[in-house]
């Protein structure tokens, strides 16, 4: 492939991963090629991400993207020949296997000394080795885990703290470090064995297909739904900024001007001295307005993802409002207010709720209509002219009643009133969604990730 279609390629990749690349940034890369020495490919990558990467949190889906278009090594890899694989494989996976027990015993010493380039090339050579499918397989291909297997790092930690701490006391402040360190180091390893399989799996396929199932979208435009355990603590950190934006927007409607009320006093006083003429008036400052808060959350498992990221909203949201309170709800309807104390852990306050918190009834299946009902019978005076009303949910009710009036009271009590829906619009109204009935009740919009909330907070009036 001719480097200019590479170039396009990673461009069309990029902004297939959710990356926005213009025409003109493009440009300004190409420009950039021109005055670096292509062999040196670590200038490449830094001309590249300096052109096309605006945000830290892009940075990894960069960094997989450009490993796939401008690939360190073609085949086996330079550095020498590669180990022979075994042939045929072992039936028994407890025999002596002597090309494994070298490369581990290869790996040791270089995770002891942390030596990055000795790792890469014994990842190629044991993937080289061990990654491939056996010939006689249907459909070759080439597997991470396979790998992971053969040299099996892990077990390697107790030789390894015990090289490193050489007769120093166990479970102290040393060993604590040391374990961290070869933690990070094993980390980076199976990060590499990832790589190159992609690699080798690009050389027999294309970049294009191996890019669709290998590069996750941007934090930002991560599917809430999908979200693992490690992208809600992601999400964690990104959702604070937005808590603050979210609480401008839904603060009281600013007043004409931007002068607070007429201070009588001071411009009575002032104007003695133009004959009783108030030439010039005088107003008290403006004091913020902390608005009022309350959550409607949906919890069941059908949009756990999505309920455990608007509790960390409503989290964060806590020190932006004068007073929040938050709902839960399955089948059934109860305050968790007091879990998300100021000072909480947000993941204690999580775990907690879930053991704790009375949402579920007699089904343990969504009832969007009890949950309202009971919430305009419990909580009457919960909301009021200053306070805003967000519900979160997917609005799917499994064919129950859905409590139309006991809404549109909530609705109208409220001084604004908004729903947060996560699923995508096209399936809004299919098999039990009444998504579009309660639209018509309280302002329905889509929120599926972290860049639909912003596009909803920017759009509030």
């Amino acid at each position: 492939m001719a480097l200019l279609d590479r170039h396009v390629g990673f461009l069309d990749a990029l902004r297939g991963a959710g990356l926005a690349v213009s025409l003109a940034e493009g440009l300004d890369a190409a420009r950039a090629l021109t005055v670096l020495d292509l062999v040196d490919r670590e200038a490449m990558r830094a001309a590249y991400a300096a052109t096309l990467v605006k945000r830290p949190t892009h940075r990894a889906t960069f960094d997989t993207l450009f490993d796939l278009w401008f690939p360190a090594a073609v085949g086996d890899g330079a550095g020498g020949p590669p180990a022979e694989r075994p042939d045929p494989p072992r039936p028994n996976l407890r025999e002596p296997d002597p090309v494994a027990d070298g490369m581990r015993a290869r790996l040791f010493d270089l995770l002891l000394d942390g030596d990055e380039a000795g790792l890469r090339q014994l990842v190629r050579d044991a993937v080289a080795t061990y990654g491939r499918s056996p010939a006689s397989a249907p459909r070759q291909t080439w597997s991470a885990y396979a790998v992971g297997a053969a040299l099996d790092p892990r077990t390697l930690m107790a030789g390894l703290l015990r090289a490193v701490l050489a007769g120093q006391d166990r479970g102290g402040l040393a060993e604590r470090t040391a374990r961290r360190t070869l933690e990070d180091r094993i980390a980076a390893l199976q990060d590499m064995i990832t790589a190159e399989v992609r690699r080798r799996l690009a050389e027999d396929t294309s970049a294009e297909r191996v890019a669709k199932v290998a590069v996750r979208p941007p934090l930002e435009q991560l599917d809430i739904l999908r979200a693992t355990r490690k992208d809600l603590a992601e999400l964690r950190r990104a959702v604070h900024p937005l808590a603050r934006r979210l609480a401008t927007r839904l603060a009281v409607k600013h007043k004409a001007g931007r002068r607070g009320r007429l201070d009588f006093r001071r411009t009575v006083r002032a104007s003695l001295s133009t004959g009783g003429v108030p030439v010039r008036t005088f107003h008290r400052p403006r004091r913020p307005h902390k608005p009022e808060l309350v959550v409607l959350c949906d919890v069941s498992d059908s949009v756990s993802s999505f309920a455990h990221f608007t509790l960390l909203l409503a989290y964060a949201l806590r020190e932006q409002f004068s007073k929040v309170r938050v709902f839960a709800f399955v089948d059934n309807l109860d305050e968790v207010t007091a879990h998300f104390a100021p000072g909480v852990d947000v993941g204690d306050a999580m775990r907690d709720l879930t053991s704790k918190a009375d949402v579920v009834w007699v089904t343990g299946r969504t009832n969007y209509g009890r949950a309202f009902e009971l919430f305009a019978d419990r909580y009457p005076e919960v909301i009021g002219p200053k306070t805003a009303l967000l519900i979160l949910g997917d609005a799917r009710s499994n064919y129950g009643p859905l409590a139309l009036p006991a809404l549109a009271k909530m609705a109208d009590a409220a001084r604004r009133a908004h729903w947060l829906n996560p699923e995508p619009h096209r399936d809004w109204d299919t098999g039990d969604s009444a998504a579009s009935t309660y639209d018509r009740v309280v302002p329905m919009v889509e929120c599926r990730n972290l860049a639909q909330l912003a596009a909803f907070i920017e759009d509030l009036a």
